[in-house]
C-alpha cells in the first residue's frame, strides 16, 4: 500500500441501517485496494465482519467528518444507493469507492481488512484542503482518542490547531472546530467530575 488517505466509510449494520465513520485506509496509487484498520470494538469493524461490503468516500466536508468521528450526526447526509455492493454513497462526496472485504486479520487490537474496490465514481471536483481543513482533520482524530491519550496533550495540540483554523478557515471549518472544542470541553468537565 502506498499511503493513508483520510475519508469516510459507509457500512450497513445487521438491521441494514447506515453507519458513517471517518477512516484512513492505506491505499494503493491506483485506488484498487484498501487496507482498512478499524478497532475491533468499532461499529465499522463489526459491520464489515457481518456484511463485508462498504463505500469509501473522498470528501472535503470536514464538518461531516468531525461529526461522524464523534458519532454525533443529527441526521444522515443525503445518500444514494451503491450500484455494485449493498450500501450507500454520500451524495455530496467528491469521489466514492465501493469495496468488498477479501480478508480479515484479527490478531491485533485493530483488525486488518484487505478490500478490493469493485466500482468507483466521481461526483464533483475536490476543492482541496486549506490549512484549516487539515487542522480539523487532525483535531477530529485527537478528539476520538481522549480515552487513552493525556487530555493535557490533546488540549495543547488544539490550541495550535485553533490558530490555523482562525487564520485560514471558512465557516465550515470554524463550525467543525468549534464542535470538536465543545466535545473536548465536555470531556474535560466529565474527567474533573470523576476525580
Amino acid at each position: 500500500m502506498a499511503f493513508i488517505l483520510e475519508g469516510i466509510v459507509t457500512t450497513l449494520d445487521a438491521d441494514q441501517r447506515i453507519h458513517i465513520a471517518p477512516m484512513g485506509p492505506a491505499v494503493d496509487r491506483q485506488m484498487e485496494r484498501l487496507m482498512l484498520r478499524p478497532f475491533k470494538t468499532a461499529q465499522t469493524g463489526r459491520n464489515l465482519k457481518a456484511h463485508p461490503e462498504g463505500v469509501f468516500h473522498v470528501t472535503d466536508d470536514v464538518l461531516l467528518l468531525a461529526r461522524a468521528a464523534l458519532g454525533k450526526l443529527d441526521q444522515l447526509p443525503a445518500l444514494n444507493p451503491a450500484s455494485h455492493v449493498r450500501g450507500s454513497i454520500i451524495s455530496d462526496a467528491c469521489r466514492f469507492y465501493e469495496f468488498r472485504v477479501r480478508s480479515v486479520d484479527d490478531s491485533d487490537d485493530r483488525s486488518r481488512m484487505e478490500a478490493e474496490v469493485v466500482h468507483f465514481g466521481r461526483l464533483r471536483d475536490f476543492v482541496g484542503f486549506n490549512r484549516a481543513k487539515h487542522a480539523v482533520v487532525e483535531a477530529a482524530i485527537l478528539a476520538t482518542r481522549t480515552d487513552f491519550l493525556p487530555l493535557a496533550d490533546i488540549q495543547k495540540e488544539f490550541q495550535k490547531l485553533r490558530v490555523i483554523v482562525l487564520k485560514t478557515g471558512g465557516d465550515q471549518e470554524k463550525a467543525a472546530f468549534a464542535f470538536l472544542e465543545e466535545h473536548l470541553a465536555r470531556t474535560a468537565r466529565s474527567k474533573e467530575a470523576v476525580s
